[in-house]
């Protein structure tokens, strides 16, 4: 089905009643801005920026992941390095790689793979990252700066579906937002990039009383639980923007965690599961890397954006 330009700018179609919120679309422009981004720092600093990926083990989602990321940086005219490290290799190895990750000046940014092998400690490696190389914004640096207000390289996912939001045309500023799902990687920054954003944000979660009634009360709903088709359309407010970052696999392929037949009725716009959130992360990542390449050239450490 083709898209119609409901919003006056292209990723945004229509399928039933609920506007079908196009992320392969809207990635693709992102994409496209990166692009242009490259050719200007090419042309200024004669070198791309470059993406430096760790893998550890095996895991095959994580390598299919990881050959996304690199695949993607190519596209787009960025330069990438990988290192794939044994399921068995040392903490002292890997900390000291990302090490010379951060002292290596053609490397604009650095992306440790996560989940790592049960002997390591994800969340010590992400910190290891230098703040201005922390393209996935996930260091304790990282977040303090996003809790606070203060300019830094945010989170992939919610960056994307921000970006989401403002290609679509949603305003979110003054209107009731729920995300459903409190995780470090992207319910906290999630709630916090929207409340930065001036929307009243409802951070609800497994122990939240009455979840559906929440649910129904969100202008934005944003649904990032892992449990597919938890979100009933009885549970979406009439005309509300939906955004599903769900992805779990089931006997007939990927699904959200919204309940997408049921909630197609009752959304105004919603996102698909898959060619919703996904293609935006990537994206996002992308866009990262130049900026924090870009801030490096200037000699700052303000990664703004």
């Amino acid at each position: 089905m083709g898209l119609s330009n409901v919003y006056g700018v292209p990723g945004v179609g229509t399928r039933g009643r609920a506007k079908l919120i196009d992320g392969k679309a809207i990635a693709a422009a992102e994409r496209q801005a990166v692009a242009a981004g490259v050719e200007r720092f090419v042309a200024t600093h004669g070198r791309a920026p470059a993406l430096a990926t760790i893998l550890v083990g095996d895991d095959p989602a994580s390598a299919v992941y990881v050959s996304s990321k690199v695949k993607a940086c190519a596209e787009v005219g960025l330069g990438s390095v990988h290192h794939h490290l044994p399921a068995d290799v040392s903490r002292e190895a890997v900390l000291a790689l990302i090490d010379e990750l951060n002292a290596d000046s053609a490397v604009s940014g650095i992306l440790c793979q996560l989940p790592v092998p049960d002997h390591l400690d994800g969340i010590e490696l992400t910190n290891r990252i230098d703040p201005g190389k922390d393209v996935d914004g996930l260091t304790v640096a990282s977040a303090g700066r996003l809790a606070l207000g203060l300019p830094g390289l945010r989170p992939c996912t919610p960056a994307g579906v921000m970006a989401m939001l403002a290609h679509t045309g949603v305003e979110v500023a003054g209107r009731r937002a729920a995300v459903l799902g409190r995780s470090n990687l992207f319910g906290k920054p999630m709630a916090q990039m929207l409340t930065a954003a001036d929307a009243t944000v409802t951070l609800c979660h497994s122990r939240t009383l009455d979840l559906s009634a929440c649910c129904r009360e969100a202008d934005v709903l944003i649904a990032a639980v892992g449990r597919p088709a938890m979100v009933k359309g009885s549970w979406i407010k009439p005309g509300a923007t939906v955004i599903d970052v769900g992805i779990n696999r089931g006997p007939s392929g990927l699904v959200g965690d919204v309940d997408f037949a049921a909630a197609l009725p009752v959304a105004g716009a919603i996102s698909p599961v898959p060619g919703g959130v996904g293609p935006m992360t990537i994206a996002c990542l992308l866009r990262n890397t130049l900026r924090a390449a870009e801030l490096a050239a200037q000699g700052s450490s303000d990664t703004s954006y």
